[in-house]
């Protein structure tokens, strides 16, 4: 794909890898349809596109609320003119462990943390794909969906919500790519490793070097190198149904 002039959405884009998703878009002249429940910091992230000389719109957005995702879609094409790509980044943490004792109490983990994750980091995904294709469908265009997953979807500790939203978004990418060629649109994914986003960097100095030493590289990835995937996949018209695993070197 030709990235000039081309539309994209973003979710998630008030901030960490969403705002760097979406200010690369701009850098490389594509019009950014940015998507976020935080209107303040999303409003930032507007004013910075914009100022790399590109269209830049901001839209309300829950991407658990089937409507919204509906509404907003369909908004994009009228203010826009057209859909070419969508990247679903938008998520949630809410970390525990299944069961721990505590002060010689069990504790399990609660289903209203598990399910916040599983609407969120899954089913939002499932339903921005799904409009993401509709509307290519409708507009009779190939266009491009970017799933983010994470390497945490191989199982990562005190994470069972959010390491079973991602590997479902990695199948969903797959199977995707198989159902939507047909329609020449291409669905691929990326599964980004320790990250320097404002979440990871404001951590204690003690965890960052814990987890830094689970890399083989010695170091978190920057924003950038994230944002040079998802251009890789953009750009590449042979590019489907695979997953880019970009996390130095680990494993969980």
């Amino acid at each position: 794909m030709e990235l000039k002039d081309k539309v994209v959405v973003v979710t998630g884009a008030a901030q960490g890898l969403g705002k760097q998703f979406a200010i690369s878009c701009a850098e490389n002249g594509m019009k950014v349809a940015l998507a976020d429940i935080n209107m303040e910091n999303l409003e930032k992230t507007r004013r910075e596109c914009e100022d790399k000389g590109v269209l830049a719109k901001g839209y309300e957005l829950d991407v658990t609320k089937e409507k919204n995702v509906e509404e907003i879609y369909t908004q994009v094409v009228s203010d826009f003119g057209t859909l070419d790509a969508t990247i679903n980044n938008a998520g949630i943490l809410r970390d525990g462990l299944l069961v721990k004792v505590k002060d010689g109490e069990l504790i399990k983990f609660s289903l209203s943390k598990w399910q916040a994750v599983i609407d969120t980091n899954l089913t939002g995904v499932f339903l921005c794909g799904r409009e993401a294709a509709g509307k290519f469908v409708e507009l009779k265009k190939s266009g491009v969906i970017i799933n983010i997953a994470s390497v945490a979807r191989s199982g990562n500790f005190g994470q069972s919500n959010y390491s079973a939203a991602k590997a479902g978004v990695s199948a969903m990418t797959v199977l995707w790519a198989q159902e939507l060629a047909q329609y020449g649109i291409r669905v691929a994914g990326i599964a980004p490793g320790f990250t320097a986003t404002e979440m990871v960097v404001s951590l204690r100095e003690d965890i960052k070097d814990k987890f830094t030493k689970s890399i083989p590289l010695r170091r978190f990835a920057e924003t950038s190198e994230m944002s040079d995937g998802a251009l890789f996949i953009l750009k590449n018209d042979y590019f489907t149904g695979r997953m880019l695993e970009i996390d130095g070197g680990a494993r969980i």
